[in-house]
């Protein structure tokens, strides 16, 4: 499994012992209001035995001190294997600060050298002015407006569709 370095960061696949890490962003509303509802301890379980059996899916940290900062994942189309999909969380003491895009741009750098990806997606929430600044920031162009699309605690939000094409950054 890879490991990705940058300037300030380096992102590493999940470990057992990060299921605290985990726990703790799947637990914390601020994070959970553009993502979903938050789930029981058991479904959270199940999401993070993916991920420490996911290929691409890293955890962010500090260079400086090892702390986690968030997380982030591609996940690669299984129908298209030049297409993939990228999500990501930070936490929000590290949040406007420039770790989202140190790492999406690492991760979208690793996807298009690496494993022969020519195009990333993301989806984000309308209302996430934080998330939509960092894609439009590393080079993601906004594709398609899905309205009221996707629902969050009974209540229906727009979701973004991002793009970002390999060379387009």
């Amino acid at each position: 499994m890879a490991t990705i370095t940058t300037p300030r960061l380096y992102l590493t696949p999940f470990e057992p012992t990060d299921w605290a890490f985990f726990r703790s962003l799947r637990e914390d509303r601020s994070i959970m209001r553009y993502m979903a509802a938050i789930a029981p301890e058991k479904e959270n379980r199940r999401v993070f035995a993916a991920r420490l059996a996911a290929a691409h899916v890293f955890v962010i940290r500090s260079r400086n001190d090892d702390t986690p900062l968030g997380d982030i994942g591609l996940q690669i189309s299984a129908e298209n294997r030049e297409e993939a999909d990228i999500g990501y969380t930070v936490v929000p003491a590290a949040q406007g600060k420039g770790i989202a895009s140190e790492a999406l741009r690492a991760v979208c750098d690793y996807a298009f050298n690496q494993t022969g990806v020519k195009a990333i997606n993301a989806y984000v929430l309308a209302d996430n002015g934080g998330s939509v600044r960092v894609l439009e920031k590393v080079g993601f162009v906004r594709t398609q407006v899905l309205e009221k699309a996707y629902e969050i605690d009974g209540v229906r939000y727009d979701d973004w569709v991002y793009r970002l094409e390999c060379g387009a950054a």
